[in-house]
């Protein structure tokens, strides 16, 4: 009977000093932080102004040329679940701020590096994020203590930091054109009754190859890149327009799917294209009553939506046709001409038109397009065409623009502006630092860590301009201890100035949605110790 009392002692002490094997945790985490910072490492060179470009060959064959940190990253083909995590982390970037995609990878990627000597050290991982997350919340607090106010009204500013944005990019040469038309683009959209939403799908980036990123306006009004149906002498200019954006088909209407018709007589096929005549000059007719001039019609995928016997008598009626407008577009088309779709002939009323000073179509480089200026109650809209020479520079040009155009809504959302030029991150490190010193315990090794790690940018900084970085950030620390707080990095005179004289500033959202992000997600990597794959 005595035995299973003697045997319970053992299991209790099995329990107690039983192995456990820690390496495969030690492993997964070293594995997932190497490959999150490969990701980081590799575009580390594309940072700042005097960053080095990418250039992407995707399996299609297409060439892109970019400089964009979330560009990159969405073309890579991440395998690893961490390191997509960098690339989901740049994205989420790209929608909080717009601009500093690169920024917030090169960030996580030196916290990780940080990260992995703490571990070593034998700091448990929970105890790392959760320092980490103090540390963020510290930094946030720091960074708007050094931003400066501005206003909206104070355009000189908002074009500085549009410009800063574009330095970066590819198109930087063409940053005097690209700054004042992003902040005049964003500040025509801006609704006096909701100034702080700024909804960018109201600016239109109309891309027309020819020509070069200097011949690229902004249009107050409507450009389609298409051009007016010309069947039968079709209008090609039209003043004093009355526009009406239609979602029905202009044609004979066909018999349902699978269905056939056998005509054995030619007087009932005189009769069936004499009535087909006769139902398209009743719509325009009806059209014509309500004094309509300009038809913009809707791409149909069930039957085409216009016929040539339809342009034909729309031609002679003097209306000026432009077809295929894509689904997508007729919600920007409507609020721009404040008027209203008609998705039915019956519903066709003079009431539901826009007015417009004139239609027209121009010549562009080798193709044509449709404007539309001098509408009467425009809505908070505009529209951006941008030109380039080819292809690549095109589409660079569209991306360089929409960082720009976020850039100025991250400042009509959080009016504060701070220093560029590693000046805010090197202030970060030095007061986190001096934080460190008075924290007890484990907390003063992590946020030390934290401190040490933001020193990265101006290092890469100086590295991508082509200067000796350990000189150059060790001159910047100087700088900071004696009180210039916005002493930075002024990659074209490859010294140290006061940046803020220099006109390089960056609006507060970007650097502290960059700094909560890269620390997230290094949060979220560290705590991972196993990766258990599902077939």
């Amino acid at each position: 009977m005595a035995s299973p009392a003697v045997q319970a002692p053992r299991t209790a002490l099995s329990k107690t000093e039983s192995y456990v094997d820690n390496k495969r945790k030690e492993d997964i985490r070293q594995a997932n932080i190497v490959a999150a910072r490969s990701v980081s490492d590799a575009i580390r060179t594309s940072l700042g102004p005097k960053g080095m470009d990418k250039m992407i060959s995707t399996a299609s064959g297409e060439v892109i040329i970019t400089n964009d940190g979330a560009t990159i990253l969405n073309k890579m083909e991440v395998l690893q679940p961490a390191a997509k995590m960098f690339v989901e982390l740049s994205k989420s970037q790209d929608v909080v701020a717009g601009d500093g995609t690169t920024t917030v990878v090169v960030i996580a990627g030196s916290l990780l590096k940080q990260c992995l000597s703490l571990l070593n050290s034998g700091i448990h991982p929970t105890v790392i994020s959760d320092s980490l997350h103090r540390a963020s919340l510290k930094a946030v607090d720091v960074l708007t203590a050094m931003a400066v106010p501005i206003e909206l009204s104070d355009r000189d500013s908002l074009v500085k930091s549009a410009s800063t944005s574009l330095n970066s990019k590819v198109v930087s040469q063409y940053s005097t054109l690209l700054a004042p038309l992003a902040v005049d683009a964003v500040l025509s959209v801006v609704d006096p009754e909701k100034p702080d939403l700024v909804d960018l799908r109201d600016v239109k980036i109309v891309k027309k190859l020819g020509g070069t990123v200097d011949d690229t306006e902004l249009v107050k009004g409507l450009v389609f890149d298409k051009k007016a149906s010309h069947a039968s002498g079709g209008l090609t200019r039209i003043e004093n327009a009355k526009i009406a954006v239609i979602q029905f088909q202009i044609s004979p209407p066909k018999t349902d799917i699978e269905q056939s018709i056998v005509v054995s007589d030619y007087s009932q096929m005189d009769r069936i294209l004499k009535e087909e005549r006769n139902y398209i000059l009743g719509m325009i007719k009806k059209i014509k009553a309500t004094g309509c001039n300009v038809l913009l019609i809707q791409k149909s995928i069930l039957r085409d939506a216009v016929t040539d016997l339809s342009l034909h008598y729309l031609a002679k009626a003097k209306i000026m046709v432009v077809k295929d407008i894509e689904r997508d577009e007729i919600e920007f088309i409507t609020k721009s001409l404040n008027c209203l779709p008609i998705a039915n002939i019956e519903h066709f009323r003079a009431e539901k038109l826009g007015y417009a000073d004139l239609v027209e179509e121009a010549s562009l480089g080798d193709g044509k397009i449709v404007k539309i200026t001098g509408i009467k109650d425009m809505g908070r809209t505009t529209t951006v065409l941008v030109r380039g020479s080819n292809q690549l520079v095109l589409d660079e040009a569209e991306r360089s623009l929409h960082d720009a155009l976020c850039v100025v809504r991250c400042l009509v959302n959080e009016k504060f502006l701070i220093a560029g030029g590693g000046a805010p991150e090197i202030e970060l490190s030095r007061q986190l630092g001096a934080w460190a010193k008075v924290l007890q315990g484990m907390d003063s090794y992590c946020v030390r860590s934290f401190a040490e790690a933001l020193e990265v940018f101006p290092y890469t900084l100086a590295e991508n301009a082509g200067l000796n970085p350990i000189s150059i950030v060790t001159e910047l620390r100087n700088r900071h201890a004696q009180g210039e707080i916005n002493a930075g990095i002024n990659v074209r005179k490859g010294q140290i100035t006061n940046i803020l004289e220099e006109n390089v500033v960056q609006p507060l959202l970007v650097s502290t949605s960059a700094i909560t992000l890269a620390t997230e997600c290094v949060g979220m990597i560290l705590k991972i110790d196993d990766i258990v794959t599902v077939r």
